[in-house]
């Protein structure tokens, strides 16, 4: 059976690799205390399907939202996330989970999940930018759908 919380690890895991940003599951990550820029990857929900009954061999179909995050500079009072940077990092968590080498057709960003390959991954939804001009924190959010089997 995959492992759920296996593939939101390893999903985590491309993520911070790929952009050399903290990425927080399901939160702030404990490394971006300071950080003007992180994500925080929150799973939402996930379907069984393939084997009948209780067989452990079913495919997994996992959705995960990714929050990409412009924070204020806590070493500038005054400052605010900007839209920009939160495009920014939308463009780059896109990349990083959608990004294929033209050559071989292979995803750019393997993602490594023991016992289980990744045969789909999708763009689900782009809910986009959304600000909060009380604290200066701008977000920009995005859903992805990643297909697993096992191997």
């Amino acid at each position: 059976m995959i492992e759920r919380r296996t593939v939101t690890n390893a999903l985590a895991a491309l993520l911070g690799t790929a952009t050399s940003l903290p990425v927080g599951r399901g939160v702030l990550p404990t490394s971006a205390a300071n950080a003007t820029a992180y994500y925080v990857l929150t799973p939402l929900d996930s379907t069984l399907s393939g084997a009948p009954y209780a067989d452990m061999n079913e495919d997994l179909s996992l959705v995960v939202q990714v929050t990409s995050v412009s924070a204020p500079d806590k070493t500038r009072p005054g400052s605010a996330g900007t839209l920009e940077q939160a495009e920014g990092l939308a463009d780059k968590a896109r990349a990083a989970f959608l990004a294929r080498n033209p050559t071989t057709g292979q995803w750019t960003n393997p993602l490594t999940v023991a016992g289980a390959a990744c045969v789909c991954r999708e763009l689900e939804i782009e809910v986009g930018a959304m600000n909060d001009p009380t604290d200066g924190i701008i977000s920009y959010v995005q859903r992805f759908r990643f297909d697993l089997t096992p191997a």
